[in-house]
């Protein structure tokens, strides 16, 4: 499935996805991803930096969930698809390079495997609150002062 220009400026601006895997045994995963980017049209991809679990998870059940959000205004996406994980090669090396053309300052050494997703179903995510006639202005408003009142420094 092609990735509409919204999906791809919502995972280029945020940043930070929220990755669903199983477990060999059954249960539910959920991993954060400040990695999570756009590989193509049609793919997303993360690295590996500190995410054992996950790929481990997709060894053995390569369905992945990708959730990106953006706090503020309360609007997403959520991406279903297929990860492959590549530890070297081609994959490998181009994931490397998005991230760093992208921003990211994390050592090539730190990343252990480049994930991409291929996404087959996507939909998008947004909060009831617009159901009630919240405006994005008056939600991005008061998550703003939310989040800046929880960073203020202690007077």
């Amino acid at each position: 499935m092609k990735l509409t220009p919204d999906m791809r400026r919502v995972v280029l601006e945020q940043r930070l996805g929220f990755v669903a895997t199983v477990t060999p045994d059954g249960r539910p995963n959920l991993s954060p991803k400040g990695t999570t980017t756009v590989w193509d049209d049609d793919h997303l991809m993360f690295a590996d930096i500190a995410s054992p679990g996950t790929i481990d998870n997709l060894a053995s059940n390569p369905n992945v969930e990708v959730n990106v959000v953006d706090p503020i205004v309360r609007r997403g996406y959520r991406f279903k698809g297929t990860a492959t994980v590549a530890t070297s090669g081609e994959q490998f090396e181009r994931g490397l390079a998005l991230l760093r053309e992208r921003g990211s300052t994390t050592p090539r050494e730190r990343v252990r495997a480049i994930v991409v997703v291929e996404v087959t179903d996507a939909a998008a995510v947004v909060s009831p609150a617009y159901d009630q006639g919240a405006t994005e202005q008056t939600l991005a408003t008061r998550w703003l002062d939310h989040y800046v009142g929880l960073h203020r420094p202690a007077e």
